[in-house]
């Protein structure tokens, strides 16, 4: 009969002739056993010939164990080893752990446990890529499914979420194959959730709060005011243009020591900061603002570099409304590490406020430089690769102390966004005037032309409570993957723009994004 070969094994163990019931066992299995009977052979072994795995006893003449390991990952540090001993001492164990073995089994040990243990260090990865792959294509038609019957936006919310899991699962498989059939059904859901968009999306400006889902304007009043109830200190963590996937990445971190729930808010149009993060602290629409407040809509478009410079204003308004009476609280807008770190040193202090509100600019800045930057481009070649590099931000950062102490401090932390991000792939030709707005998803102005099948096409503001900036403007809203693109200098900007990172438009990376609340274990 003819075995698949499973891999090369070393045993040393000087009671070798003892354990013959357990080598036959292992060949029969298809694997390849060479023994010896003492740490020093064992180490020449290694010198001499390629193994997959060691399989190593303790207690030996000459050289121990673990002197003996100590010696192997000098040789092959990546050399998978195997303790397997009577000495059931947990020094040993510590010892055997610190030294990064693959696996501890205490003697007696029968044929099959040593078997599993072997196929677990050898054969895992490839194990886990067949049931995972054997998972999404059960799950295929499931997501079909669910995409042909969504009308509600919790279960485009639901659809969106088994996506993104999958796409985090997948993200280390890339040899499965599967990755293009998963992007090609994200493809499909945002089409459909486009079309969704553009049906209702005007119907709940319209709406009551109770018809509607919660829209950027009503994430206090929905998320962060019903824990005043509980007498709760509440960190309010607003991570500008962090997208659903790159918020999951970071729940490993998280949920050692917090409790965590996951929920979601629909950014309101367009998906950029000037409009969504000004409605979440308001809990207004801009252009609700513009007709019933002057003096305010003349302070927010009054500084030209931002127009969020009223938040912490507006806040403690939203605040105070909302519960009818004043709330201590502090609003700290964080665009650079050292800002980050002085508020950490200091966060001790604020410790009797009822809620502290950060504002946080690493991912947004991140997403606007990347176009920029052929070095960044390298670095984020993808959606895969933009997860990773937020993972590796928030793992070192000054963000996540702040987390961990505000664990300690007994708060309870509220982690969210104003809008996500999406990777634009179809430039489109946009006729403008001088006037308008620079948006490469949205743009605002007075001679606004572009196709409905492009772009959601919006010449009466008020009927989606956004501003009129100037006499007549209209908005150009894009839909899916487009961006806009002006004839002069078309092909430029094409290069440019094509593949980045862009907000202001629709899709469920940009209006779907993620409300983390988390709670000390």
């Amino acid at each position: 009969m003819n075995l698949k070969y499973r891999g090369k094994i070393l045993w040393i163990d000087d009671e070798i002739d003892l354990l013959k019931p357990h080598i036959l066992y292992l060949e029969e299995k298809g694997y390849v056993v060479e023994k010896v009977t003492n740490g020093r052979d064992g180490i020449v072994k290694v010198e001499e010939e390629n193994f997959d795995l060691v399989l190593l006893d303790q207690v030996m003449p000459g050289i121990d164990g673990i002197s003996t390991l100590r010696e192997i990952k000098e040789i092959t540090p990546f050399l998978h080893v195997i303790m397997i001993t009577k000495n059931e001492e947990e020094w040993l164990m510590d010892e055997a752990i610190s030294e990064k073995t693959a696996g501890y089994l205490t003697k007696p040990v029968n044929p099959s446990q040593i078997f599993l243990a072997c196929k677990k260090v050898l054969e895992e990865k490839s194990i886990i890529e067949k049931k995972t792959a054997g998972n999404y294509l059960e799950e295929f038609q499931e997501i079909e499914d669910m995409l042909i019957c969504a009308s509600k936006i919790d279960d485009w919310w639901a659809l969106y979420l088994k996506l993104v899991n999958w796409q985090i699962e997948l993200e280390n498989q890339k040899e499965l194959g599967l990755s293009e059939t998963l992007n090609e059904q994200l493809r499909s859901a945002n089409r459909g959730f486009v079309k969704f968009i553009s049906n209702n999306y005007k119907s709940w400006m319209n709406s009551m709060k109770l018809d509607r889902p919660t829209l950027s304007v009503d994430l206090i009043s929905d998320h962060i005011a019903p824990l005043f109830k509980t007498n709760d200190n509440i960190l309010f963590i607003v991570i500008d243009c962090l997208r659903l996937d790159q918020s999951l990445s970071l729940i490993p971190f998280i949920q050692e020591n917090f409790k965590i729930e996951i929920d979601y808010h629909v950014s309101i149009l367009p998906t950029a900061t000037p409009f969504a993060r000004n409605a979440i602290f308001s809990g207004c629409f801009l252009g609700d603002i513009q007709e019933n407040d002057k003096d305010l809509w003349r302070n927010i478009i009054d500084d030209q570099s931002t127009m969020n410079s009223v938040e912490p204003q507006m806040f403690g308004d939203l605040l105070k409304n909302i519960t009818g009476k004043e709330f201590s609280y502090i609003y700290h807008k964080i665009n650079v590490a050292k800002e980050g770190k002085r508020f950490l040193r200091h966060m001790k202090e604020y410790g009797d406020l009822s809620v502290i509100a950060l504002v946080v600019n690493f991912v947004d800045l991140l997403t606007h430089h990347r176009s920029e930057s052929d070095l960044l481009q390298e670095v984020i070649p993808d959606e895969a690769g933009y997860r990773k590099l937020v993972q590796t931000w928030f793992s070192n950062s000054w963000l996540y102390e702040v987390i961990n102490t505000a664990g300690e401090m007994g708060m309870k932390v509220v982690i969210t966004t104003d809008h996500g991000s999406k990777r634009v792939s179809n430039g489109i030709k946009v006729l403008a005037d001088r006037d308008t707005s620079s948006g490469v998803r949205y743009k605002y102005g007075k001679s606004l032309v572009c196709s409905n099948k492009d772009a959601l096409v919006i010449k009466r503001p008020i009927e989606y409570r956004l501003p009129e900036i100037v006499k007549g403007t209209n908005y150009l809203i894009a839909k899916d993957e487009n961006y806009f693109v002006y004839p002069t200098q078309y092909h430029k900007y094409l290069g440019q723009l094509q593949g980045s990172f862009q907000h202001g438009g629709i899709s469920l990376e940009e209006m779907l994004v993620p409300i983390i609340t988390l709670e000390n274990r």
